[in-house]
């Protein structure tokens, strides 16, 4: 496919008795090497050339062919043909092919721009629907987000706040928060925090792999004020908690065997005590007196992510660490820093400011600089 082409898409067939439902795990792969933005080595990166792209295909009995789409960036190199690998795997209700994975090659446009494209605003706008909200922009929405910063003129003072204010309402928009932010705090309630070296506080828990699949999942097929968009979220959400309360990390750190109580009060302290007692009781006799147990541990753990108490309390942190998600492509300890001490930086500089980020200059610092920039050219 051309690099041009925006998406390209990877059809995934099954064969041979499709009478019973089936699924399969479906990610995409960097070539060994490929983290340089301008390398001409043939090997596509996904922090430059394609979007991280990973989830689960499920079969409906009868269903044989399921498409996964992925973006892809035309950025300003000419680096000739590139490729990466789409795997497949933890197949149930079927069985994987010899070769469980295809191969995806960007054939690219061959010119190297003079200019950066993320200072064009079409692209700029168009990669963070892609980079925040794992979606490719819906036209309505593109239109709207470009006539913000077309609305400048030649001011360049007024772009750039424009500018500052388009990228951090990504962030701040209701589909990311309930999908992105959602699934930083899934993490916080079931696993509190972890540590790094050199710093000071505790870090967030979750890493940049488990994120994007998690707010991949949750954002699939929703799209903030488009069709029924509030039932699809409900229902993504009901089955991302779901599978979470099952998967074996999770039950590892609450067996089956622990009490109503016990289960509540351990989510509670990871979640920093932000529950009242009353709202403790009624959480654990809702566990207690269901019928289901993972409906009821996915109810409770839903309840406790989403408490106002919660959101508040993370939102710098997370704030920060969608930085380097979302601008960057990398976790804050990747082998260029090795810990979080510019997370903390970060962190204590918004809180410096009560949490305003464009008198923290946070936005500004992440969208100028050049690890960012050179994700699209030099």
């Amino acid at each position: 496919m051309d690099e041009t082409q925006q998406t390209v898409s990877v059809v995934v067939t099954r064969s041979g008795d499709a009478s019973s439902a089936a699924r399969v795990d479906y990610a995409t792969e960097d070539g060994a090497g490929a983290d340089d933005c301008s390398a001409t080595l043939g090997l596509a990166s996904s922090r430059c050339d394609y979007v991280r792209t990973l989830g689960t295909i499920n079969f409906a009995a009868g269903e044989t062919s399921k498409t996964i789409t992925i973006p892809v960036t035309a950025d300003a190199y000419a680096e000739g043909a590139e490729h990466f690998i789409v795997r497949l795997s933890n197949a149930s209700g079927a069985s994987i092919g010899a070769d469980p994975s295809a191969t995806v090659i960007i054939n690219d446009d061959w010119t190297s721009l003079q200019t950066n494209p993320i200072d064009a605003d079409t692209f700029f706008v168009r990669q963070h629907y892609r980079d925040f909200l794992n979606r490719e922009p819906d036209n309505d929405g593109l239109a709207f987000w470009v006539d913000q910063l077309t609305s400048c003129g030649a001011d360049a003072a007024c772009r750039e706040v424009k500018r500052i204010n388009v990228s951090a309402a990504f962030f701040q928009s209701i589909e990311f928060q309930e999908t992105g932010y959602f699934a930083y705090r899934m993490y916080k309630a079931a696993y509190g925090d972890a540590t790094s070296p050199n710093v000071n506080t505790t870090v967030p828990v979750i890493r940049l792999e488990e994120f994007l699949e998690d707010a991949q999942f949750l954002g699939r097929d929703v799209r903030v004020g488009i069709g029924d968009w509030q039932n699809q979220l409900a229902a993504n959400r009901m089955a991302h908690s779901r599978e979470f309360v099952t998967t074996a990390r999770f039950l590892n750190a609450f067996p089956l065997t622990i009490t109503a109580a016990e289960f509540v009060d351990r989510l509670n302290e990871n979640a920093g005590n932000i529950l009242t007692t009353t709202e403790r009781d009624q959480l654990v006799a809702e566990l207690a007196a269901a019928s289901d147990a993972t409906a009821g541990r996915a109810s409770v753990l839903t309840k406790i992510a989403d408490h106002s108490s919660l959101k508040q309390s993370e939102s710098a942190r997370a704030f920060v660490l969608m930085e380097y998600y979302g601008y960057l492509r990398r976790n804050p300890d990747d082998p260029q820093n090795v810990d979080f001490t510019g997370w903390e930086y970060w962190v204590n500089k918004l809180n410096q400011f009560n949490g305003n980020f464009i008198e923290a200059e946070m936005v500004k610092a992440f969208l100028s600089s050049a690890e960012y920039r050179h994700r699209f050219g030099r």
